[in-house]
């Protein structure tokens, strides 16, 4: 007689399933998870150090944004300042391609317009740095990002001397004008409402300025003789 502890399995009743072996990610994959996981925190850093600035933004709040345990972040970036510099830097390789993409400095300032647009968070963090005078973090930025506005300015240089901004007219000051124009519609978006009756985010409004600032670049190369003496 069979017991209820000994007896054979019915023959209604599936044999076991054999357990397959997790199988270990492949290098490529781990690489794939990890690039992963570096954009999804440097784009939650972005909106984190807009809103807060740098001395406000908490790591842990930026894993949180992420989705990933903020142990990660030191991991990847040697904690908060390492993660600001990696914005920085991926800003500036964002520059780098509008320069080479720009045939003229009207197309390079309607580049910046759009780009601005795009990315608010990153003109919302360098007023932070203005507002607070806090440069803690940037000033230990790796050399390409310290270098960006000196980059910058000897473009203009260059492009000065290729006869696309007249003469009379200093490069670093024109520069300064140019960077808080393309900026305008971040960091007044109630003022270009009470001027201009449209929303800053619009692309109705970034068509008409973009037209207007282009007009005003081409004026920049007005020869000074040209200009109506006063």
């Amino acid at each position: 007689m069979v017991t209820a502890m000994s007896r054979a399995p019915s023959p209604a009743e599936p044999p076991p399933t054999a357990v397959r072996p997790r199988r270990s990610p492949r290098p490529d994959e781990r690489q794939r998870d990890a690039d992963r996981s570096q954009q999804l925190i440097i784009t939650a850093a972005r909106t984190e150090f807009a809103a807060k600035g740098f001395a406000g933004a908490r790591v842990a709040e930026i894993a949180q944004r992420a989705g990933v345990n903020k142990q990660l972040i030191t991991y990847y970036f040697g904690g908060k300042e390492g993660l600001y510099q990696a914005v920085l830097l991926q800003w500036h390789e964002l520059e780098n391609r509008q320069r080479a993409g720009a045939a003229s400095l009207e197309d390079l300032v309607i580049a910046y317009l759009r780009a601005n647009h795009d990315q608010p968070e990153l003109v919302r963090m360098l007023l932070w740095e203005g507002l607070t005078q806090d440069q803690s973090a940037s000033e230990t930025a790796p050399d390409d990002v310290e270098h960006s506005l000196t980059d910058e300015l000897a473009a203009l240089h260059r492009r000065q001397s290729d006869g696309e901004l007249d003469t009379d007219l200093d490069p670093a000051f024109v520069l300064l004008a140019l960077m808080g124009a393309v900026a305008a519609g971040t960091t007044m978006p109630h003022v270009v409402r009470q001027l201009c009756g449209m929303s800053a985010t619009s692309e109705e409004f970034l068509d008409a300025y973009g037209e207007q600032l282009r007009r005003i670049v081409r004026h920049l190369q007005r020869p000074s003789q040209d200009l109506p003496v006063v």
